[in-house]
């Protein structure tokens, strides 16, 4: 059962269900942006963390020592996937989404959209108890039908990209449950 909404720190609640990051979004609004810790303490993140992938040129510069929403999101992105993926292999996965970090002319789907499909797809999959590839294939083809307008160009590569980012989300979770069971019997 999830708890906390994907890549972050805050508590699951059905608010969040169809749109994720409205969660986080009147926060960056109230505040025009996030510092360092209030970020840190959102995403369960050490600061040297998110301040290292901005240094590797994953996630772009804050303005002013806070950080926007594009900003925001890329992190809560990458820290979904960190559990089972190489980050490496996350930045690859974004570049291949979304190009170029600081240029949005080439995004095939912006950020907090990507966020909130793939958010929807995870709670579904989790109410209906069931990761099988083709219905996550299934409802990912579903979410982009039904939010054609967000996408840009190439929905394809997008099913792929979001059919691997899925994917990477369950088995950290699957992951981390069987640490917890590895601790129980203290191997």
């Amino acid at each position: 059962m999830i708890k906390t909404i994907p890549g972050t720190a805050i508590n699951f609640s059905e608010q969040g269900r169809y749109t994720a990051f409205s969660l986080v979004s009147p926060i960056l609004e109230a505040t025009g942006g996030l510092t360092l810790s209030q970020l840190s303490k959102l995403t369960a993140l050490e600061g040297s963390t998110i301040q290292n992938w901005i240094k590797r040129g994953w996630v772009s510069s804050p303005k002013s020592k806070k950080y926007s929403e594009k900003q925001v999101i890329r992190i809560i992105l990458i820290n979904m996937l960190k559990g089972v993926m190489k980050l490496e292999q996350i930045a690859n996965l974004m570049t291949y989404i979304n190009g170029d970090v600081e240029d949005t002319s080439d995004d095939i789907i912006d950020d907090v959209s990507l966020y909130n499909i793939l958010c929807r797809i995870i709670f579904t999959a989790e109410d209906k108890g069931a990761f099988e590839p083709e219905m996550i294939r299934e409802l990912i083809q579903r979410e982009l039908t039904e939010c054609a307008s967000d996408v840009h160009s190439d929905s394809d590569k997008l099913c792929n990209a979001m059919y691997v980012m899925v994917m990477a989300y369950r088995s950290a979770y699957l992951k981390s449950e069987m640490e917890k069971g590895l601790a129980e019997i203290n191997l």
